[in-house]
């Protein structure tokens, strides 16, 4: 039996969590979440993803939540009306951009429901679209669209680069933007209060319930921020043992049905 704990609001990340490795909801796992609703406890979901590209799962999870896209950058409704946004400013984008070149990486760029890049045969831009369900818009130079952008991604194949990358942009922009890996493949670079931990503050603010009360479950570095922010936390189990250490629990894969199990357990199992 699992520890009792009051649980009111379970916050999920969505690649890697919440769908598979072949991006699809499982139905346990979508069972799971009508199984929180019917107990009473509230669930919502954030992503490195536009709003957009989670409309899929708006439906089958039936959310009456805010929904976090861009890490915490755009936060909509279940209808995708704006609630709130936050964007980069334009001195930032420029550097962001520059320094994600430098590294040898191909650069996306998120402007509301626009998804800008210079490369239709780039790594990942087949599969993001096919992922997301609509296609990005071709640019000459996303350098030039700067302009209320959410996110700029540094995009490539070779981990240690992205890496690198990432290190680069924390040190170049400190506290004036965030900048986190969402996938060992994406280097997400975001205006300075758009992080999965601050997603955690504006829902316990939004919904008015409390941080003890919220369990958050992620498989990368940038879900951190959320479980340190969070009551309780789950770690999935294809996450490093690096996001491991700051979870308070690890559950199976997320070709494992990681999710399901961890809703099953960990927060169902603890109402008993």
């Amino acid at each position: 039996m699992a520890e009792k704990r009051k649980i009111s609001l379970v916050l999920a990340d969505v690649d890697g969590t919440l769908v598979n490795e072949q991006k699809v909801l499982t139905r346990r796992a979508q069972a799971a979440v009508h199984h929180l609703r019917e107990m009473g406890i509230r669930f919502a979901i954030t992503s490195g993803r536009s709003p957009r590209g989670m409309a899929m799962l708006l439906d089958d999870l039936r959310l009456d939540t805010p929904i976090a896209g861009f890490n915490g950058g755009l936060f909509v409704t279940p209808q995708l009306a704006i609630i709130e946004q936050k964007t980069l400013p334009d001195d930032i984008a420029a550097r962001a951009i520059e320094l994600i070149r430098a590294g040898g990486l191909d650069v996306w760029v998120y402007r509301g429901n626009d998804w800008l890049i210079t490369n239709a045969n780039a790594p990942h831009v087949a599969r993001e679209a096919w992922t997301v369900q609509f296609k990005p818009t071709i640019v000459a130079d996303v350098g030039e669209e700067l302009a209320q952008i959410a996110k700029i991604v540094g995009v490539g194949d070779d981990y240690d680069k992205v890496q690198r990358c990432e290190a680069d942009a924390q040190a170049a922009f400190g506290q004036r933007a965030t900048a986190n890996r969402s996938q060992p493949y994406y280097l997400d670079i975001t205006h300075k209060d758009a992080n999965k931990g601050a997603v955690v503050e504006f829902l316990l603010r939004h919904l008015e319930v409390p941080a003890e009360q919220i369990a958050t479950i992620g498989d990368q570095p940038n879900d951190v921020l959320m479980f340190k922010r969070s009551g309780f936390s789950i770690a999935m189990g294809n996450a490093s043992d690096q996001v491991k250490a700051h979870a308070s629990a690890t559950t199976a894969s997320y070709n494992d049905e990681g999710f399901a199990k961890a809703m099953e357990h960990f927060i169902l199992g603890s109402l008993g």
